[in-house]
């Protein structure tokens, strides 16, 4: 057997305070929270703590040794950045574990004045060299990446042992066109950015229509989807649409399918990777806690020095849970290379 390699950290999402004790219960190592405003990149309505939820998560999480970290992942508004550090400074007082922040004004805000909390880079700030983290690392003393979903298994490996930063990957869930941090598509239609409010498709700007037997979906206006009798329904994105394209209807920019990346679970150990993310805050608390176990499961056996092998259980488990009943290993592989 190979020596026992080192642990990562299982990360999972909490869009409520039921989802962040799920998560807990069903053995996450490190729970992600956001506040209901937008300086999270997941401001829907419903979802998200106040700061009562807050602390009840806190206390819930450390009686057993779960870590609780908050993002911050959008970017303040030119015209008021107040709330965003705001925002750090009650998540310092309220003892949250890590910050996951993108814009480098509010990490530099969030160095300054509050030094001895642990900064973890967010995904939105699309960092994928060594270069990169040096100088988030030596500005801003971060201590953990979050690497966009552009890279592959190839490249975090040579990332890791290129970098004094901890190393953080998505493993399971949604999948998104665009680069992290980079969207512009919701704008275009909607006039507000998820970069700044933390939404692809306001609720507001989401409208569904019945005609006969069939379901129209449009956001701002713009038809996204008309699904069939009794076709599953997705929430309506421009990026997972069905549009018209030479006489031909079908997903023009991408096909809804989810990350699933427990195949390659002892490869992304072996590389160095020290944290291992699950997507999903906006997600049902039932989808967080199955994945967690599954994935709590696979990382426990893939570091127990057994030989590790994808039982189909897993597959079945979180079958379910997928976007379009489809997987994909995503830019982890890719064999035209």
């Amino acid at each position: 057997m190979r020596p026992p390699p080192s642990v990562p950290q299982l990360v999972c999402p909490a869009g409520s305070l039921r989802a962040l004790q799920l998560a807990v219960d069903a053995g996450a190592d490190a729970v992600y929270l956001g506040l209901r405003d937008a300086t999270n990149a997941r401001n829907f309505g419903g979802l998200n703590f106040d700061v009562d939820q807050v602390r009840e998560g806190l206390r819930y999480a450390h009686a057993r040794g779960v870590q609780v970290l908050m993002a911050l992942n959008t970017y303040p508004r030119a015209d008021d950045a107040a709330p965003w550090r705001r925002a750090v400074d009650l998540a310092d007082a309220l003892g949250i574990d890590a910050l996951i922040i993108a814009d480098i004004g509010l990490l530099g805000y969030a160095a300054r004045s509050h030094p001895d909390r642990a900064l973890h880079l967010s995904v939105q700030a699309s960092a994928t060299t060594a270069e990169a983290l040096a100088y988030y690392r030596r500005r801003y003393r971060i201590r953990r990446a979050v690497l966009p979903r552009v890279l592959t298994l190839q490249q975090v490996q040579r990332l890791c042992t290129a970098t004094e930063v901890e190393i953080e990957v998505f493993g399971f869930g949604s999948l998104c066109v665009m680069v992290e941090g980079r969207c512009a598509l919701s704008s275009w239609v909607t006039g507000r950015s998820p970069n700044t409010h933390g939404v692809c498709s306001p609720a507001e700007s989401v409208r569904w229509e019945e005609q006969g037997d069939h379901v129209l979906s449009r956001l701002e206006g713009v038809l996204i989807d008309d699904y069939g009798p009794g076709e599953p329904r997705g929430y309506p994105t421009l990026c997972k649409g069905r549009f018209v394209v030479d006489g031909e209807r079908d997903y023009a920019m991408e096909e809804p399918t989810s990350l699933n990346t427990v195949a390659l679970l002892p490869g992304l150990i072996d590389a160095g990777v020290r944290a291992i993310k699950i997507e999903g805050r906006q997600r049902s608390p039932a989808y967080v806690a199955d994945v967690t176990r599954v994935w709590r499961e696979a990382i426990d056996l893939a570091c127990s020095g057994q030989r590790f092998h994808v039982q189909p259980a897993w597959l079945r488990r979180l079958a379910p849970w997928t976007e379009g009943s489809q997987t994909t290993l995503g830019a982890f592989d890719r064999p035209w290379r």
